[in-house]
């Protein structure tokens, strides 16, 4: 065993991110990064980041398309045995670039951005699902060290939303997605940040209107899910909310796992903690009435 420092973050297009990313790199030093949403194709991956990445020695796994999409694994603990793609999976009507998967340092490790569903009971929502079960299948004839970390377009529970009203007809939050996502994490998965932070107010996601972030009305949507040898291993799960300040940042937050040992000691669940008050529930209406958006405040593609 070796400690790890394991991180997620969907970065909404890595190529307006390299600002924040390669900063933020050197600051917390995770070990294995699972990035989403990168929207390059593998080749224009390497050409934005391949050296600097190198450099700060990680090795490269990318699963990318242009425009949309686009996962990949950087990793300094080995990088091996990687596959691309979703094996079975469905397709819409092809197959998206949302999944890739390697070995590092003893953990098999998949980077995942969940189909967004668009609206409940629609065709995408229904190719959201089938890919939730395609992933459970692939999770549950991996090894015993596993985990999967990424964007999973749900929130877990109620508690995982500024207020479930505000989110009511939406996708996100609807029985049949938490369900899917409960089947998945109860074959045998922890969701890390929760279990160990349980009756704490953690989001990832803050949309890029009406000063939502700066009020913390957020989702919580980017997780960690650990088999039990791994989740015996945590020594700190949090959300890194400052990397969700300042200029031109993603709409999501990291989320940072240390294995073995607390290279920070027992911080969160996140850091630096929101001094917005809590606002009752009714009080806000979410800034649209569909779909996430980027930074322009443009709906994007899910």
């Amino acid at each position: 065993m070796m400690e790890v420092r394991v991180a997620t973050w969907n970065v909404n297009s890595v190529k307006q991110r390299i600002p924040r990313l390669l900063p933020w790199l050197d600051q917390r030093q995770p070990d294995v990064v699972c990035l989403q949403e990168t929207k390059l194709t593998d080749h224009a991956f390497v050409d934005a980041l391949g050296a600097t990445l190198s450099v700060r020695g990680y090795e490269i796994a990318h699963h990318g398309e242009a425009q949309w999409n686009g996962v990949a694994i950087l990793s300094r603990a080995g990088l091996d045995d990687v596959e691309v793609g979703l094996p079975g999976g469905p397709g819409f009507p092809h197959q998206e670039a949302r999944s890739i998967g390697a070995t590092c340092g003893g953990v098999r490790i998949h980077s995942v951005y969940v189909p967004n569903g668009r609206f409940p009971d629609s065709e995408h929502y229904h190719y959201k699902l089938a890919w939730l079960a395609a992933l459970d299948r692939l999770l549950q004839a991996g090894p015993a060290a596993r985990m999967v970390c990424g964007d999973m377009n749900i929130a877990p529970d109620d508690a995982d939303v500024f207020d479930p009203g505000a989110y009511s007809g939406q996708t996100h939050v609807t029985p049949s997605e938490r369900a899917a996502l409960a089947d998945l994490v109860g074959h045998g998965l922890h969701d890390v940040v929760r279990e160990r932070w349980p009756t704490s107010r953690v989001f990832t996601y803050w949309d890029y209107r009406a000063g939502m972030f700066h009020q913390d009305l957020g989702m919580r949507i980017d997780l960690v899910l650990a088999s039990d040898a791994v989740a015996a291993r945590v020594r700190a799960a949090w959300v890194d909310r400052q990397a969700r300040k300042g200029s031109g940042p993603s709409d999501h937050a990291p989320v940072i796992v240390d294995l073995d040992e607390a290279l920070d000691g027992d911080i969160g669940p996140v850091v630096p903690p929101p001094s917005a008050p809590v606002v009752r529930r009714g009080e806000v209406k979410l800034p649209q009435s569909e779909g996430r958006t980027n930074s322009t405040g443009v709906n994007r593609r899910p």
